[in-house]
C-alpha cells in the first residue's frame, strides 16, 4: 500500500501539522515515509502546502506531481491542485472560502465544513484535526491508537491535555465529512 497525498491552504490552519501527524501515526505502524512541507516567508495567511507519503515499501522520491488524495483548504489551492489527482483518487476540501468548487467527474469529492464545526465546539485550533478526521473516515491508512500517538510525538508535552480534544475533533471529522456531487452542483446553481 502506498497512499501520496498533499495537503494545502494557508499558513496558520495547520496544514503542516496535519501531514506530521499523519507521518507520526505511519511511523508508528511500521511504514515509510516522507513529509515534504512547502510555504513562503510570509507563514501565517500565506500558502502552505506538505507532501505526504505513506508506504509500505521504499520511497524513492519525496517529488509528487500527481498523488492519491488532495486536501485543500483554500480557493488558492484548489486552483493549483485540483488537477493533481490522479483519476479515481479522492479529494477532500472545505468549501469555507470557496468560490470555485472542485468540477472533476473522474475523482471521488468530498466535503467538509471543518470551520464550521471547529467553530461550533469553541476552539478554531482544532480545525485540522477535524480535517484529518474527514480524512481518515475516507481512506483509513492510519490507525486510531496511531494518530493518538502521532499526536503525543508531534505537539509539546505541555500541551498533551489537549489530546483528548484533538481526538473529539478527530472524530467529528469522521462523522461529518460528505460525498460532493459535481452533476447535482452544477444543476443546483
Amino acid at each position: 500500500m502506498t497512499e501520496e497525498i498533499i495537503i494545502a491552504g494557508f499558513g496558520g490552519q495547520g496544514v503542516l501539522s496535519m501531514g506530521k501527524i499523519l507521518a507520526y501515526s505511519a511511523i508508528m505502524q511500521n511504514q515509510e515515509v516522507s513529509w515534504m512541507p512547502s510555504y513562503g516567508p510570509e507563514m501565517r495567511g500565506g500558502t502552505a502546502n506538505v507532501t505526504v507519503i505513506l508506504s509500505d515499501e521504499r520511497i524513492s522520491s519525496p517529488y509528487l506531481k500527481i498523488v492519491d488524495t488532495a486536501i485543500i483548504l483554500n480557493q488558492q489551492s484548489m486552483d493549483k491542485f485540483e488537477e493533481s489527482v490522479k483519476p479515481g483518487g479522492v479529494l477532500i476540501y472545505d468549501p469555507n472560502g470557496i468560490t470555485a468548487h472542485p468540477s472533476r467527474t473522474d475523482i471521488n469529492i468530498f466535503q467538509i465544513d471543518g470551520t464550521k464545526l471547529a467553530s461550533e465546539m469553541g476552539n478554531k485550533k482544532i480545525f485540522n484535526m477535524i480535517i484529518l478526521g474527514g480524512y481518515l473516515k475516507v481512506k483509513p491508512v492510519v490507525k486510531l491508537e496511531n494518530v493518538i500517538e502521532g499526536l503525543k510525538k508531534s505537539i509539546s508535552e505541555r500541551y498533551h491535555n489537549l489530546i483528548p480534544l484533538n481526538v473529539e475533533a478527530i472524530t467529528m471529522g469522521m462523522n461529518n465529512i460528505v460525498p460532493y456531487k459535481v452533476q447535482e452542483a452544477i444543476f443546483q446553481n
